[in-house]
């Protein structure tokens, strides 16, 4: 999942979960991880996100 951030960046994450699992419950997930970091805040509209499934 990549996050764009303030700073004009993304950010990428991998977030392991079930395939069941919703896209906004990813996208979440991916969020805050990043805003625990000490990176530039990211971007918190769900739309923003690129979500890829990786098998």
């Amino acid at each position: 999942m990549a996050l764009p951030a303030v700073d004009g960046r993304h950010y990428v994450y991998r977030v392991d979960a079930p395939a069941e699992a919703l896209p906004a419950d990813l996208f979440w997930d991916a969020w805050h991880c990043h805003d625990e970091s000490a990176l530039p805040r990211a971007w918190d509209v769900f739309d923003a996100a690129v979500i890829r499934r990786v098998d």
